[in-house]
């Protein structure tokens, strides 16, 4: 089993660590350098996050690919404000003047008030994924069909739709934890993507994705994402993350937001916050800033020397994880000091694993 990495550029250099709330202000120079950075890292990929209130992913990568000339791109997208037909062909635009180096990741949906934010007022989660679902036909249709085609469903009617420019390789990322997220990931999901959460709770996922894949004969790949705390001993990463932590209580508290007490809306989110009733979980998951922020999206992570974190990694590869999301607190230094500590490390002991022990991952995920 190969493993692959994917990278953040989250706009600017901020984190929680720097304020309560992180920015999403554009800042050109710095998705310059983390871009060149994580090429230069080893990065397969990274990802182009979306928000209501964010710079639009699609042209931040777009001009991060003009760029670069090897690193790919995870661009995130919400089904349901773009035309899929549209939708379709802007990312196939985008693959193509790239070379190939695009995929995208669909988020259906966050609270409410962020998807009212624009324009979507009335929809209810049950209905969001159902949308999502018929979102992901059209637009693998309008990537593959050789002629025009109809659609007529619940939320999209579709009369001779056609598109000239098709995608070389454009995976389809997805993630949600809900019964319905589970049953859209089976049918369209290549690659799905969880949260940071302990060993058992990662691998009751993958077998009920799956399990859902195994229906429409798909064999889906697995991302987790993390945020790494490395450093030179394990005491000092640990003496890091406390730090974080602090640094993160800190922010909140100041700014009248809450520490305790959270209520996420979603089932993702629900599910992380239940890993963080504990502040270290499995080896060395640490959950920290995820019980103070409520689980609001990647914000787990695990921590140690570059070595003993890499052995962590390959702990969630004998469960079925081929790709890893990771970014730091710190975004540029961290993707650079991932790209030089942690990265060849990983790779390293997954070669040398599948030189002696290549079938280790699929035995244990098959028990």
């Amino acid at each position: 089993m190969s493993v692959k990495f994917i990278g953040y550029i989250g706009f600017n250099n901020g984190s929680e660590t720097q304020a309560a709330v992180r920015s999403r202000a554009l800042d050109k120079d710095y998705v310059e350098a983390a871009a060149k950075a994580q090429e230069k890292g080893g990065f397969d990929r990274v990802l182009i996050p979306f928000g209501s209130n964010s710079p639009e992913s699609q042209i931040v990568a777009a001009h991060a690919a003009a760029i670069t000339s090897t690193l790919g791109f995870l661009v995130a997208h919400r089904p349901g404000f773009t035309q899929p037909t549209v939708a379709a062909r802007q990312l196939a635009t985008l693959d193509q003047l790239s070379g190939g180096r695009v995929a995208v990741h669909i988020i259906t949906g966050g609270a409410d008030a962020e998807m009212a934010r624009d324009g979507d007022t009335r929809s209810v989660k049950a209905e969001r994924y159902a949308r999502t679902d018929e979102y992901l036909t059209i637009l693998r249709q309008e990537w593959t069909a050789a002629q025009p085609f109809d659609h007529q469903g619940k939320f999209y009617d579709v009369k001779q739709a056609f598109s000239a420019v098709k995608p070389d390789n454009l995976p389809v990322f997805f993630g949600g934890s809900s019964p319905e997220a589970i049953d859209v990931a089976g049918r369209h999901a290549d690659v799905y993507a969880l949260w940071g959460e302990t060993l058992e709770s990662v691998q009751d996922s993958v077998r009920q994705v799956r399990r859902s894949a195994a229906r429409y004969g798909r064999d889906p790949g697995f991302s987790l994402s993390l945020r790494p705390v490395i450093a030179d001993t394990e005491e000092a990463a640990w003496k890091r993350a406390a730090e974080i932590e602090e640094q993160v209580r800190e922010n909140r508290v100041a700014a009248g937001l809450p520490i305790t007490g959270h209520r996420p809306a979603n089932a993702g989110s629900l599910r992380l916050l239940e890993t963080a009733s504990a502040n270290r979980q499995d080896k060395r998951l640490w959950t920290g800033v995820a019980a103070l922020t409520g689980a609001a999206g990647n914000s787990t992570g695990l921590v140690g020397t570059p070595e003993q974190v890499a052995d962590a990694m390959l702990d969630y590869v004998d469960i079925g994880i081929d790709h890893f999301l990771i970014r730091g607190f710190d975004p540029l230094a961290d993707s650079i000091l991932y790209g030089r500590e942690l990265l060849p490390i990983v790779r390293r002991k997954v070669a040398e694993r599948n030189g002696t022990d290549g079938d280790r991952a699929g035995l244990a995920l098959a028990g």
